[in-house]
């Protein structure tokens, strides 16, 4: 009987999955399917029916390998279970994607004898506070590597306190570096809940097809690890769909390359070389997170085909498109959209917020935005925070934790949408992408096509400036290259970059995208077959 894996990639706007010939390594179908985030068993199951629609029988299915980037685009959008970071011994702030950071006395020396006693009763004081604020701890002492007396102790403390999640830091590191080591710990708890929903998605994804074969989560450093080791230490899969990435780009036939995957929501850079992908020396780094999470080398940064544009018809601004770090859904896919005539407005409002069908009714009772949006459908954010409390910032941090809870959607403008406009692309509805085109380009003062032209260019030069800043950290230590690339073109003169290797192109908008980011870098690009699933082929391969 033959045998055949499935490599499956979920990315922030598309689920792709892929049907191998364990034998061959030939591609014997493949799916594609939206990323459903209120519930991501849906794209799954999906995905995993399309498959085994040709014949082929779960019995015969050996193992199924599973990479996803959900953990890489939580963190550059600012999303995640909010963390509260405990530190023992050591006074300086740390600059952490937290709610909250607290100093409590403790912490050994470098021999592994304590410094100082363990402040627990200042411990407790605080843990009860933060009831109810936090949603995991973690905790990290001075040295805990050579001694982790005082994180064992104050996890046994928190538990007992407030029974969420802790993670100690020299649980998931053994460096000495004790910022990237807290980092590190807070990364594993503000992902775990999302990988424990989305590996549960899986699971039961599996029982409805029939399938009950081992699978493997792709971890950062190009191995598999078990669904266990995936919800314990979450931070191990933030560089999952890279090195699932990284493993496609090795059958593109180049020894030396550039490995470039434009999703919907980041851009993820990294490199073979002598046909192997490079693994990082210090850990990787998302965004501006540096971490000791074993990785390939590799940059991940907002900017995709589903990045929010924001417009800006000021004379100071030139009258500019911007590409945020928000990932909405494109207008021209978002089926129940009112008509952006109602509600896109370039000074006002350019977003639409839209309820999700089935909420727990205790939960929509307790919220008053979710209950504003059962009541009235469908409302854009102005109208939100004229008929809410909630206004500017904390409106914004409010939406953003009910899209994390996946409890509302959020519609945009975005490249998509350009896309749609200029007739590249057509998967989703045109006729809405044209709309909201027409009110920002005319609030721009500039016609439908020359303002989508714009989004385009502005995408273009988004992924190149992410590219730039990974070649960048090869040459220059830290962030030296920072000033160069975003002041390249400035009233005074101005920087064109030659990069000497070709780039290898893999997601469903890197062809949309990568030809012109090429000729702005005076390089060639290459597009292997079945592109478009690259990451679901490469967790194949790599589980």
């Amino acid at each position: 009987m033959k045998k055949y894996s499935i490599g499956i990639d979920t990315g922030g706007t598309y689920t792709d999955a892929v049907l191998l010939d364990n034998a061959t390594h030939q591609v014997i179908n493949w799916a594609k399917k939206p990323t459903s985030h209120h519930d991501l068993g849906i794209g799954v199951g999906q995905v995993l029916e399309q498959l085994l629609t040709g014949g082929v029988q779960p019995e015969e299915i050996s193992r199924i390998a599973v990479s996803t980037t959900l953990a890489t685009n939580a963190i550059v959008e600012g999303r995640g279970a909010r963390v509260a970071l405990v530190v023992f011994g050591y006074v300086r702030h740390f600059k952490l994607p937290i709610v909250a950071n607290i100093f409590i006395k403790g912490g050994h020396k470098i021999t592994g004898e304590e410094d100082e006693p363990l402040d627990l009763e200042g411990l407790v004081d605080t843990i009860q506070g933060l009831k109810g604020k936090v949603d995991s701890y973690a905790v990290c002492g001075a040295m805990s590597i050579k001694n982790p007396a005082h994180e064992l102790v104050a996890k046994e403390a928190i538990s007992v306190l407030d029974p969420r999640p802790v993670f100690c830091s020299h649980q998931v590191s053994d460096h000495p570096g004790m910022e990237a080591r807290a980092a590190t710990a807070c990364l594993h708890a503000k992902l775990m809940p999302l990988m424990v929903g989305f590996l549960s998605s899986i699971q039961l994804s599996m029982v409805k097809t029939g399938l009950s074969c081992p699978v493997t989560i792709i971890c950062g450093n190009g191995k598999g690890a078990s669904l266990d080791k995936a919800v314990d230490r979450a931070a191990i899969t933030m560089a999952s769909g890279p090195a699932a990435t990284a493993r496609f780009g090795c059958t593109a036939g180049e020894s030396t390359a550039l490995i470039v995957d434009v999703g919907g929501t980041t851009t993820d850079v990294c490199m073979i070389r002598d046909s192997a992908p490079v693994l990082s020396k210090e850990g990787c780094r998302i965004g501006r997170w540096q971490t000791h999470v074993e990785a390939i080398d590799m940059f991940t940064a907002a900017g995709g085909g589903d990045s929010h544009i924001r417009c800006s018809d000021s004379v100071s601004q030139q009258g500019k498109v911007a590409l945020t770090p928000t990932r909405v859904q494109p207008l021209s896919m978002t089926d129940d959209l009112p008509d952006p005539a109602l509600w896109l407005d370039n000074d006002r409002g350019d977003s639409m917020v839209l309820p999700v069908a089935g909420l727990d009714k205790a939960v929509v009772a307790g919220d008053e935005i979710l209950r504003l949006l059962a009541q009235a459908g469908p409302t854009g954010t102005m109208a939100l925070a004229e008929q809410t409390s909630l206004s500017g910032v904390l409106l914004e941090k409010r939406l953003e934790r009910l899209a994390y809870q996946q409890q509302v959607r959020i519609a945009g403008f975005t490249p998509t949408d350009a896309l749609h406009v200029l007739g590249s692309l057509d998967i989703g509805d045109s006729r809405r992408a044209k709309a909201g085109a027409e009110i920002l380009a005319t609030a721009m003062q500039m016609d439908r096509e020359s303002f989508c032209r714009q989004v385009v260019a502005a995408t273009e030069k988004t992924i190149e400036t992410i590219i730039l800043d990974y070649l960048g950290r090869k040459i220059w230590q830290g962030k030296q290259a920072a000033p160069f690339l975003n002041r390249r073109d400035n009233e005074l003169f101005s920087l064109d970059f030659s990069v000497k290797i070709p780039i290898i192109g893999i997601g469903a908008a890197a062809q949309f995208f990568l030809p012109g980011v090429a000729r702005r870098l005076k390089t060639t690009v290459h597009f292997p077959d079945h592109y478009e699933v690259g990451n679901a082929i490469g967790a194949a391969l790599i589980g």
